[in-house]
């Protein structure tokens, strides 16, 4: 019988513990500074020992003392496998198809894994005005799957037509003429549970929901009519272990966990 926390789980550490586990079977992950993060590093204390995380900087093999807080922070070179130049690591490491997963986060997403991270309103006046893409177009279409993790799980997040697209999944690039190397969006990862798809041509699903949650909620916080597994499972809660190593080894000082 696994043991359960007994304290309280924050959504940091939720969705931290949960994206971790899908990396059990993945060897190298394109990563993001923030939960990203923390997954990757919990998965390498669990799941995945031997997963190598390559950062936006041009840091390989990354081994750091301690978390870095931005892509550059100098505890990622320390102990690093390789540091490229931004030619060789977009031209050879994530164009050359060396990636198995990317991580990416988002302000919305759509029903084919299609990512808003630029506006939230009318592009001349927008709402909210968000940093834009980054890597991130790179990622999408040169990963061989992209996980995303949302920390917020509503109709406006979860929309079935964009704001904005930032980042096109394989579906819409494919519409340009464009054949990306990868299948785009394979998981999302909220505080609701857990969307997945195969890839080029399937729309999310709703795959597992956490303790407490019903597939009805998941589907009124979404904005679009959400298909639904034919077995929705119920997702483990975070064990006292991975709460632990979260907590006291990764992220002792809390520069991500709130």
């Amino acid at each position: 019988m696994t043991l359960t926390a007994p304290e309280a789980v924050t959504s940091s550490e939720l969705l931290s513990v949960v994206a971790s586990r899908e990396l059990a079977s993945r060897r190298t992950v394109f990563a993001g500074i923030g939960l990203p993060t923390l997954a990757v590093e919990l998965a390498r204390l669990t799941v995945a020992p031997q997963i190598e995380v390559v950062y936006e900087s041009g840091v390989c093999g990354a081994h750091p003392s301690h978390l870095p807080e931005t892509i550059a922070d100098a505890v990622l070179i320390s102990g690093a496998e390789a540091v490229l130049s931004m030619p060789a690591l977009f031209g050879y490491v994530l164009q050359g198809g060396h990636i198995d997963v990317g991580f990416l986060g988002a302000a919305q997403i759509d029903p084919w894994g299609n990512l808003n991270t630029s506006v939230i309103g009318e592009w001349e006046r927008p709402d909210v005005r968000l940093p834009g893409s980054g890597g991130a177009i790179e990622v999408m279409a040169n990963s061989r799957e992209v996980f995303v993790v949302m920390r917020r799980h509503t109709p406006r997040s979860f929309t079935e037509t964009l704001d904005f697209c930032t980042t096109p999944g394989p579906d819409r690039a494919l519409a340009e003429g464009i054949r990306p190397l990868g299948v785009g969006v394979t998981r999302v990862i909220t505080e609701l549970g857990i969307l997945a798809r195969e890839g080029i041509g399937e729309e999310l699903r709703l795959i597992a929901v956490h303790p407490g949650v019903t597939v009805e909620q998941v589907r009124e916080a979404t904005g679009w009519e959400l298909k639904v597994a034919g077995s929705v499972e119920t997702v483990e809660p975070p064990t006292a272990a991975e709460l632990r190593l979260l907590r006291e080894d990764v992220d002792p000082h809390r520069v991500y966990l709130r």
